[in-house]
């Protein structure tokens, strides 16, 4: 499956375990974006073993007149209710000077046909609350902002903590 917006100039394709220095540089990339570059502590390792060879998330990469351009990490969620999954896109970036030119749509549209194309309920994700030109992208397609949820996590120490804990008696 690829998803091209002109045959010359632009392919969405899977990853595949040699892409995984790609990926790597494409996450360090979106921690610049998102001002948080002191965060990744990913490895080449940590992607190979998760992305490739435990398939726990997928990952696709846009190509831009041949060279990297953009990419996302998505996984199944799953809605109770509906009793069907959902793809759930973790991260999603364009590099800087690509923007405005149809890659991130393109990467989109390719995860709504395979969510489509593998009986998903729906397509969801996570935005910062100040990155207005993705908000504005993702409204423009029609998505909804789920105000009545609230994200919560456990980091490591609090995963700990909660694991080290006595059940209620």
């Amino acid at each position: 499956l690829e998803k091209t917006a002109s045959d010359k100039e632009l392919k969405i394709r899977f990853a595949k375990k040699e892409d995984t220095g790609i990926l790597l540089d494409f996450i360090k990339r979106l921690a610049v974006y998102e001002k948080r570059s002191g965060s990744v502590t990913a490895t080449e390792e940590d992607i190979k073993r998760t992305i490739f060879e435990k398939k726990i998330a997928e990952a696709v990469i846009a190509e831009y007149e041949g060279a990297p351009a953009g990419f996302a990490i998505f996984f199944y969620n799953f809605s109770t209710f509906m009793g069907k999954p959902g793809i759930y896109i973790e991260d999603l970036f364009v590099n800087e000077e690509l923007r405005g030119r149809g890659v991130g749509k393109a990467i989109f549209s390719f995860l709504a046909d395979l969510a489509i194309r593998r009986d998903c309920a729906m397509l969801e994700w996570t935005v910062l609350k100040w990155n207005t030109p993705s908000i504005r992208f993702y409204e423009k397609t029609g998505a909804k902002n789920k105000e009545e949820w609230l994200i919560y996590r456990l980091d490591k120490e609090s995963l700990k903590d909660v694991a080290m804990q006595k059940p209620c008696r």
